[in-house]
């Protein structure tokens, strides 16, 4: 633990029991609801190893934090039932720990096309975005009943059996 990292700091209140915003433990890292709800089910997984690349992970580790981010976008996308996901893999600054950004997209979500960091901060990151203690508890409550669900399914080896017609008049399983 780098008592330096940001990330790091956040990790440690996980353990201490003191991050209202903390869904679940994984093998690899810690899923939690963000701060700001300014895209509602905005979510971020955050690696166990304080580590900048991908590439400096163990590969067994690297794999399976891929693995189990690709299980929590689908539980975050089952979950918002978003039009689409945005995943963004940062680490910058004092925050220079990888964690990823999942953020749940829907048409007309901001004013330009584009990323969300598009948006003003003021805007991304303004008090009203902030959920209730009741709403981020509905919020980790969904994410957590979707991320069960979608861990059982595939410990069960078992196959999504119905497709989705995505907005773009492609197919994407659901």
């Amino acid at each position: 633990m780098n008592k330096d990292c940001m990330v790091c700091q956040r990790i440690e209140s996980i353990l201490q029991g003191q991050n209202p915003y903390f869904v679940k433990e994984l093998e690899t890292g810690y899923v939690v609801i963000g701060d700001f709800q300014r895209f509602k089910g905005y979510t971020v997984f955050i690696c166990k190893e304080c580590q900048p690349e991908l590439h400096f992970l163990d590969p067994e580790f690297k794999k399976k934090f891929l693995e189990e981010m690709s299980i929590v976008s689908e539980a975050v996308y089952d979950a918002f039932k978003p039009d689409k996901l945005n995943y963004e893999l940062l680490g910058t600054g004092n925050a220079i720990h990888m964690h990823w950004h999942l953020f749940p997209r829907r048409e007309g979500d901001i004013p330009v096309k584009g990323p969300v960091w598009k948006l003003d901060k003021k805007e991304m990151y303004a008090e009203k975005y902030r959920p209730t203690p009741s709403e981020l508890e509905q919020y980790k409550q969904r994410l957590l009943k979707s991320l069960n669900k979608i861990q059982r399914q595939k410990e069960w080896g078992c196959k999504k059996s119905h497709r989705k017609k995505h907005r773009w008049g492609r197919e994407a399983s659901a």
